[in-house]
């Protein structure tokens, strides 16, 4: 089956997220392939190939990391898809530059099929899905049938599915995912999230049966000034 082969420019101030993309030599790009790898290894029996990229509440780089995730590992030569499953504020189609009239809803409600609504980014191998029209009932539709259907088709079209969730203390959407998905990774921003948020988080993704890949500590300077992003384990 062919995806879509239209490439979607992105917007300066947008690519300034994506620094895997526009400063791939960078520290922080470095860092970003570490915890790239960092997955890849952290399963030896069962590949990693579906990864959920939440935090504990709003405003802690969860999208920016995913985002570059999903740059690093479509560097490797491997087909990508990022999937904005945040039904409640996506911000994916702003991060690419792209529109939002079709997306992930639109395919879990049968209106359009995932090879059709999928969208080629300017980065090579990487491909996104923004979330479509917001649902009234978010978290039904992703317990319904044919979010599992979606699961199984994009693993047969893709090497690797991303999805940015909302934050797993605001709704259920997160627990939903992380249930359905190989593993996690949990942000938490440098001096903003609260400890007890981030244990409260990983509670609840193992309430879900949820593998906790590792937590990625965003916005953390380093005393030289060079890395801002570090992968830890659980």
């Amino acid at each position: 089956m062919a995806l879509r082969k239209k490439k979607k420019l992105v917007s300066k101030d947008a690519r300034r997220k994506l620094i895997t993309a526009i400063a791939p030599k960078s520290p922080i790009s470095e860092q970003y392939r570490t915890v790239r790898t960092n997955i890849q290894f952290s399963s030896i029996d069962n590949e990693i190939r579906t990864i959920m990229v939440t935090s504990s509440g709003p405003a802690e780089g969860k999208s920016t990391t995913v985002a570059n995730l999903a740059v690093t590992f479509a560097q490797l030569g491997k087909k990508v898809l990022l999937v904005d499953a945040d039904l409640r504020k996506p911000t994916v189609h702003h991060t690419f530059a792209t529109e939002n009239l079709f997306g992930f809803t639109t395919v879990l409600t049968k209106q359009r099929s995932l090879e059709k609504t999928v969208v080629a980014t300017s980065e090579s191998d990487l491909y996104i899905l923004p979330s479509g029209p917001i649902p009234p009932n978010p978290a039904e539709l992703l317990s319904s049938k044919s979010m599992e259907q979606f699961m199984e088709e994009a693993k047969e079209l893709f090497d690797y599915v991303l999805f940015d969730t909302p934050p797993l203390l605001a709704v259920a959407d997160p627990q939903i995912i992380a249930n359905k998905c190989d593993g996690t990774i949990l942000v938490v921003f440098s001096e903003k999230t609260e400890i007890e948020s981030a244990k409260k988080g990983k509670e609840l993704l193992q309430n879900a049966q949820s593998k906790l890949l590792g937590v990625v500590l965003n916005a953390k300077e380093a005393q030289k000034g060079d890395y801002y992003y570090y992968y830890g384990t659980k």
